[in-house]
């Protein structure tokens, strides 16, 4: 199959693109490399350098005969959508309708999109979220994805397109991006390398469901057979404290480091975790990876690249 991945230089769809080609996929990767890495890209993906509003990105359509995409390409921070909710809607909401009127134009059926879970259900009724949770997103990088879903259901009822779209919990792992949601994690591994305190925002107690980067993988992997279609949670279902992921993370470090406290920031939910159970009964995706070897081995990837 032919794969447009969007944001393909980046943390999740690097890896994405690493196992769609492994798989024997011909991938084209549109990154415009604000947050991705070139390195990242695998070499037998073709790569294009350029904005998702680009009008040149119809020439990728045209080129590589798309038949799939996998879009991840975004604004992925939390903080700056507060700070500046025009610019995350221009890339987010406006950049994703771009491609989705591309994918009509030529005829593209399937689209897996990349959405948040824990941004998008906000303050949550109940723990964990399954699929059918309100949505009450509490900052615009959550309005953004949701808004991009209702787009997705139009295009779907109007153009045929398939959509699949995945609501992520807290994503971590080897090249993970310190701006992300799950950022956290990559924040933490650079303080302890350079024997700073790990500076955590609020009291700590604040929870997240952090969800493997293989993890991941995998589910964009199921996404893509054709009976796959519609909603799914991709997540743990287990609440893990910023606390608790700070400790495992000193442990892995074998440094003698405390967190430093700050006051927490605007646009942060207290408590965040998400329901897999759908996406395991329809397509038997769950998780695999144990968070303590996940953060050891994503401490160890920044430990290894820091030596480079």
């Amino acid at each position: 199959m032919n794969i447009l991945v969007t944001g393909g230089a980046g943390f999740i769809g690097s890896h994405i693109v690493d196992t769609y080609i492994r798989e024997g996929h011909r991938v084209a990767v549109l990154d415009n490399l604000s947050t991705g890495k070139r390195e990242r890209v695998h070499p037998d993906a073709k790569f294009y350098d350029m904005d998702l509003i680009d009008p040149e990105v119809k020439g990728i359509f045209e080129k590589e005969k798309i038949e799939a995409i996998n879009h991840h390409a975004a604004q992925i921070s939390v903080t700056q959508s507060v700070a500046d909710p025009a610019f995350d809607a221009e890339i987010n909401i406006v950049g994703s309708l771009k491609l989705l009127e591309l994918a009509a134009t030529y005829k593209v059926k399937k689209i897996v999109f990349a959405s948040t879970g824990g941004a998008l259900y906000g303050e949550q009724d109940y723990y964990p979220a399954d699929e059918e949770h309100p949505t009450q997103p509490m900052s615009p990088y959550g309005i953004a994805k949701l808004t991009v879903e209702r787009y997705l259901n139009y295009y779907r009822e109007n153009f045929s397109i398939q959509p699949t779209i995945l609501r992520y919990s807290n994503v971590y792992g080897p090249r993970q991006d310190p701006h992300g949601e799950a950022g956290v994690v990559a924040i933490f591994c650079k303080q302890l390398l350079k024997d700073q305190q790990p500076v955590i925002f609020g009291d700590g107690e604040q929870t997240r469901d952090f969800v493997s980067v293989f993890d991941v993988v995998n589910a964009n992997l199921k996404a893509l057979s054709e009976n796959c279609q519609g909603t799914y949670n991709v997540g743990t279902s287990e609440e893990t404290s910023v606390n608790a992921v700070t400790a495992l993370l000193i442990k892995s470090s074998g440094k003698a480091l405390s967190p430093q406290y700050n006051p927490p920031r605007m646009g942060e939910q207290r408590r965040s975790c998400i329901d897999y159970r759908k996406f395991n009964k329809d397509h038997g995706w769950q998780p695999t990876q144990v968070l303590d070897k996940g953060l050891k081995d994503t401490f160890d990837f920044f430990a290894d690249s820091s030596r480079d």
